[in-house]
C-alpha cells in the first residue's frame, strides 16, 4: 500500500467512499500520479492539478488548485475567499455532481497539459539581486 491509499484508509465510512471514489476518478486518467503534499493527497501531472482535503466537521474538499483558470461553467467550484484555489465541498457519494466533476478534472487537466503555470503572486524579494532584476542562474 503506497502512502495516498495509507492516507484513504485512516477514513470511515462515507468520507472514506467520498476520498476513495474522487481518488480512483484521478488515478483513471492517463498521466496522473499521486504523492502526499502537506499531509493530504495531491494529484498531478506537470504541476498539481488537484488535491483531496478532509474537513474538520466531516466530507472533503475537492480543490483545483488552479480554480482561478477554470471556467467554472458548471458552477460546482467555490473560491471561498482564496485567490488561486477553487474547491466542491461533499460529504456523501450522492453529493458528488458526477457530469460536472469529471468535466472540471477534464478542464484542470487540459489546462496543466497547454498553459505552463505562472503564479499571480509578485516574486520573492529573496531572488532579486541589488539592482532589483530577478536572479538568473547560467
Amino acid at each position: 500500500m503506497n502512502e495516498v491509499e495509507e492516507f484513504i484508509y485512516r477514513y470511515e465510512c462515507e468520507t472514506l467512499e467520498v476520498i476513495k471514489y474522487l481518488h480512483d476518478l484521478m488515478m483513471d486518467q492517463p498521466g496522473i500520479s499521486s504523492k502526499i503534499s502537506f499531509k493530504i493527497p495531491f494529484y498531478y501531472r506537470n504541476s498539481w492539478i488537484c488535491y483531496i482535503y478532509p474537513q474538520k466537521k466531516g466530507g472533503i474538499e475537492f480543490a483545483f488548485t488552479r480554480g482561478h483558470e477554470l471556467s467554472n461553467e458548471q458552477g460546482i467550484l467555490e473560491t471561498r475567499g482564496r485567490k488561486e484555489v477553487s474547491g466542491i465541498r461533499l460529504k456523501t457519494l450522492d453529493d458528488i455532481p458526477q457530469e460536472s466533476l469529471f468535466e472540471v478534472i477534464q478542464e484542470a487537466i487540459l489546462l496543466d497539459e497547454t498553459v505552463p503555470y505562472k503564479s499571480p503572486f509578485p516574486p520573492n524579494k529573496k531572488n532579486r539581486n541589488l539592482s532589483g532584476s530577478p536572479l538568473t542562474s547560467f
